[in-house]
């Protein structure tokens, strides 16, 4: 009984705080499966990490898009609460076992592209410091190999600065905090596109495209037609996904990058799924790599999870991320905190001196 509580209260708590102000509709959903001892019973099918709400309503989203939950998908898409509420219970109750099956197998994903307005200034002053005409990029945690894009979209910045390709199809705002401009420096060439991922989304693939969709949450029409975007840039030039262990392929993937291009690694908000002395290993992969040549590692983390990335003396679990710049060269290693964000980069504070 008491396993069952939580999680009616887990679910209570993201229909009436998580999803208040952005999803109505899955407002109504979560509340709905929090009062249903029928489907809270169903959700403890699923293993204990995919019991989520994210990943069950993505799951359900899955089922909907995919043509096997008519019902659903109509609610859905007519952003009807109470139907939706009744229908997702209905699909559950009624397709527990390959709701669990597909919870079991998949990832959640978030979109991912405000991140591209902290990682193109970060890049471009990454190629700057070393004199680089030529970088590839190497995603960690990557998922679909969105941020690998990150030269291929528009950025424009609330004070009116703007990076990046403004004919994309892909554009993308971020909000500047503080008086402090980002640098207007254009990333070079980039010659090399390599992501990293346990379970690593092939946009190319329908299925697993399918999944990215089901992600989103119906009633986010903006958010949906982004997606749209990215997945069909980056279907025009799929990076390279290598599936695995980070910390176990990052040399494989140093091996794909030209000699006479930089490679830039960019973790966010992948590292604090890796316990500490995984994140020692990692650092330890980079300064092994730069035996041979220049490398650079990007990162936007909470604060303190980044490695040697300085916290500027900010407490952790403080609600923002540190944008960290380390350069590996040879012997040396450089490594500072050249801004602050918020919102996995919707709004962004750039500190260096340029």
């Amino acid at each position: 009984m008491g396993r069952a509580r939580t999680l009616a209260q887990a679910y209570r708590r993201f229909g009436e705080v998580d999803a208040a102000e952005t999803s109505p509709l899955y407002e109504r959903v979560a509340v709905a499966l929090s009062e249903s001892d029928e489907a809270l019973r169903a959700i403890e099918a699923a293993p204990a990490r995919k019991r989520h709400p994210t990943v069950i309503l993505a799951a359900l989203h899955y089922l909907a898009l995919a043509g096997r939950a008519p019902e659903l998908a109509v609610a859905y898409a007519a952003a009807d609460g109470d139907a939706a509420a009744d229908a997702a219970i209905d699909t559950l109750l009624r397709m527990t076992d390959s709701v669990v099956a597909i919870a079991a197998r998949r990832q959640p994903r978030t979109n991912e592209t405000g991140r591209c307005a902290v990682l193109y200034p970060a890049i471009a002053e990454a190629a700057r410091r070393v004199g680089a005409h030529a970088v590839g990029l190497i995603d960690v945690g990557c998922s679909a190999g969105l941020n690998l894009h990150v030269d291929r979209v528009g950025i424009t910045y609330s004070n009116g600065q703007s990076l990046g390709d403004p004919s994309s199809p892909v554009q993308l705002s971020s909000s500047i905090v503080g008086d402090r401009p980002v640098p207007m420096r254009a990333m070079p060439e980039v010659v090399a596109r390599v992501g990293l991922d346990l379970d690593p989304v092939d946009v190319t693939d329908a299925d697993d495209a399918r999944w990215m969709r089901a992600c989103l949450w119906p009633d986010q029409p903006e958010r949906v037609a982004r997606l749209e975007a990215e997945m069909a840039l980056a279907a025009t030039a799929p990076p390279l996904l290598l599936q695995g262990d980070a910390v176990e392929v990052l040399p494989d993937a140093f091996a794909r990058v030209p000699a006479d291009a930089l490679p830039v690694v960019t973790t966010t908000w992948a590292l604090s799924r890796f316990p500490l002395e995984s994140r020692l290993r990692f650092l330890h992969r980079l300064d092994e790599a730069a035996a041979g040549r220049a490398v650079a590692w990007v990162s936007a983390e909470g604060v303190g999870v980044a490695p040697t990335i300085p916290t500027l003396g900010d407490r952790r679990a403080s609600g923002h991320s540190i944008i960290g710049l380390a350069v590996f060269d040879r012997s040396a290693l450089r490594a500072e905190a050249i801004g602050r964000c918020w919102s996995q980069g919707r709004l962004l504070a750039w500190l260096a001196d340029s």
